[in-house]
């Protein structure tokens, strides 16, 4: 069983960045594919960023060009730089990753405002 922990969320004023770090229990090698999504007050859960095992990404059109997703294999870590931030940026970011099973995380609350 893979843990996922999730840190780095907080409160940031629109224009501001943010570093997301997401800390596996194992190898994160062996994920066929990492990635961050964001859940916001009354909407549905959305893929932010994601990355293969070979390092292609795939980005939500909202954050392309702002957001970079990274993986670390030595360190067992996924990061998630936001830079730009915007109101709408705002949720709860969640971090997964994907062998035959999937795992997540518990989330890091990102709150962009004035």
């Amino acid at each position: 069983q893979v843990q996922l922990v999730e840190s780095g969320g907080g409160l940031v004023q629109p224009g501001g960045s943010l570093r997301l770090s997401c800390a596996a229990s194992g190898s994160i090698a062996r994920f066929n594919t990492v990635g961050w999504y964001r859940q916001a007050p009354g909407r549905q859960r959305e893929l932010v960023a994601s990355m293969t095992r070979s390092g292609t990404t795939n980005y939500a059109d909202s954050v392309k060009g702002r957001f970079t997703i990274a993986r670390d294999n030595a360190k067992n870590t996924v990061y998630l730089q936001m830079n730009s931030l915007k109101a709408e940026d705002t949720g709860v970011y969640l971090c997964n990753g994907r062998i035959i099973a999937e795992y997540w995380g518990q989330g890091t609350q990102v709150t962009v405002s004035s």
